[in-house]
């Protein structure tokens, strides 16, 4: 089979064609995963002080820091995105509901954790109200077959 093929199906399904160990290796990541992110939105610190050893007297270098690994994985986000919607758009759906997923958790956070900020709310702040009730709308118009005026 084609690399570009075994990387980019046509097909997003269960057909897994490698090795099995590489299957049961990738649902260990992602259970490690899970439990990383659970970590790091439930503990009080974020873990920035009790796992990574982050000295928060340092608050500005190490926010810096942290906005930059942010910012690597909202790139790699991005990149799933693009990917989908140009290689595997019957994962919209799914996607879709994702960011349903990260906008609301995003919003509990906020509320959670709330930062103390500078001045005013940061545009993240004000898009998550505009963009979550239309990613739901999105979500539902992703999952009709037909929606009238708006069909293939």
């Amino acid at each position: 089979m084609h690399f570009f093929s075994l990387v980019f199906p046509k097909v997003a399904d269960q057909h897994y064609t490698g090795h099995s160990i590489a299957l049961w290796i990738f649902m260990l990541i992602a259970v490690l995963s899970t439990i990383r992110s659970l970590i790091h939105f439930l503990a009080p610190d974020g873990g920035a002080g009790t796992i990574a050893r982050l000295d928060l007297s340092q608050g500005g270098r190490n926010i810096i820091f942290s906005f930059a690994l942010w910012g690597l994985s909202q790139f790699i986000y991005a990149f799933l995105q693009l990917l989908v919607a140009f290689r595997f758009q019957n994962l919209i759906p799914l996607f879709y509901l994702i960011l349903i997923f990260e906008i609301t958790g995003r919003m509990v956070i906020g509320r959670l954790k709330p930062p103390v900020l500078l001045r005013g709310r940061p545009p993240g702040g004000y898009a998550n109200f505009i963009l979550l009730p239309i990613t739901i709308i999105m979500f539902i118009l992703s999952t009709s077959s037909f929606a009238p005026g708006l069909s293939q």
